[in-house]
């Protein structure tokens, strides 16, 4: 991929050998070990439906000089889409889930934001600013709040030169660090509030010994929606044997535990497991009306078909100082 060496290195989206947990880590180490004590939370309004292909072409015009790859791109954005057998002109936006709209979605925000970012962070910033984004999720870290909402005002200007916009109702300036609950009781203020970033709600916490910790706790409303999916799929396999049903069930907790299972987690991660044993007892009850699975069968099974919820990630910090050791330029 040509523009791999331009994209900045707090971009983690659909790039080769980047993961979610790499950009999870980043921000972790960002607050907890940078002065950060704002945090705003960005929301792109409809950002695939409403990318310009103008401005579109216009970036791959910089590394991209065959007319024959720009004439192809331009006509990939102008096919349309198939609605209900109906044929739709696209005029902006670019369809989600199509092969190419990561990689074009990354040129963008690229010109759009993560250049314009490091530029302001430069030659406006006052303090620390830290940056993190995965696609169009965008997080950024301040040490001081004039800086947060001077920043929160360049991005809706600049956002809307090249026809997008923040979602008002999402997008969020939070009070948001080390010391944010210190300063917020000496005002007479409640706890710092949250955030929420791939997946994970982002919390100001203590460890045991009373330090600040940043602790992630997997998003109630995506672990619902998960155990949902798991609930029908359940009634439709309700028939198959238990063992199908077990082999089954131990991919999906797998699967889940895989990118959950980080530090700080481990209730999140143990209540899902119980509710997915309680909705697979409550299949198996309805396979007939004399079943009848008592909680003590229900373990049985649960031990020897589900994986026990345990901590599979490092803690941040060991992670990141692998991936970024001290003596790489700029780490």
């Amino acid at each position: 991929m040509i523009y791999e060496p331009d994209l900045r290195g707090f971009t983690c989206g659909f790039r080769r050998g980047r993961r979610p947990h790499d950009e999870l880590d980043a921000l972790a180490v960002g607050i907890e070990k940078r002065k950060v004590n704002w945090i705003l939370d960005a929301d792109i309004r409809g950002f695939y439906d409403a990318i310009d292909h103008g401005w579109m072409l216009k970036f791959l015009e910089h590394r991209i000089a065959d007319k024959r790859i720009l004439r192809l791109i331009r006509k990939w954005l102008k096919a349309g889409v198939i609605e209900r057998g109906e044929w739709s002109e696209t005029v902006e936006g670019t369809p989600q889930g199509a092969s190419a709209s990561p990689l074009l979605s990354n040129v963008y925000l690229h010109y759009v934001f993560d250049l314009w970012a490091q530029r302001w962070r430069q030659h406006h910033a006052h303090g620390n600013v830290i940056f993190v984004r995965y696609a169009d999720d965008i997080v950024c870290g301040f040490e001081h709040e004039a800086d947060a909402q001077r920043f929160h005002a360049d991005l809706q200007q600049r956002m809307e030169k090249f026809e997008l916009s923040l979602h008002a109702d999402k997008t969020r300036l939070i009070e948001f660090g080390r010391f944010a609950a210190d300063n917020r009781a000496r005002r007479g203020l409640g706890k710092p509030q949250t955030f929420a970033f791939l997946g994970f709600t982002h919390i100001c916490g203590r460890s045991r010994k009373g330090l600040f910790q940043l602790k992630r706790k997997s998003r109630r409303d995506r672990m619902r929606a998960k155990l949902r999916a798991i609930k029908e799929e359940l009634r439709r396999r309700m028939h198959e044997p238990i063992l199908q049903q077990g082999q089954w069930l131990r991919r999906v907790v797998r699967g889940y535990l895989a990118y959950h299972a980080v530090p700080t987690n481990l209730a999140s991660l143990s209540a899902f497991r119980q509710h997915v044993v309680d909705l697979w007892r409550r299949a198996l009850q309805r396979r007939s009306q004399k079943a009848h699975i008592t909680w003590r069968r229900i373990a049985v099974l649960a031990n020897e078909f589900l994986p026990a919820p345990r901590i599979l990630h490092p803690w941040p910090d060991a992670r990141f100082a692998v991936i970024h050791p001290r003596w790489e330029p700029g780490a």
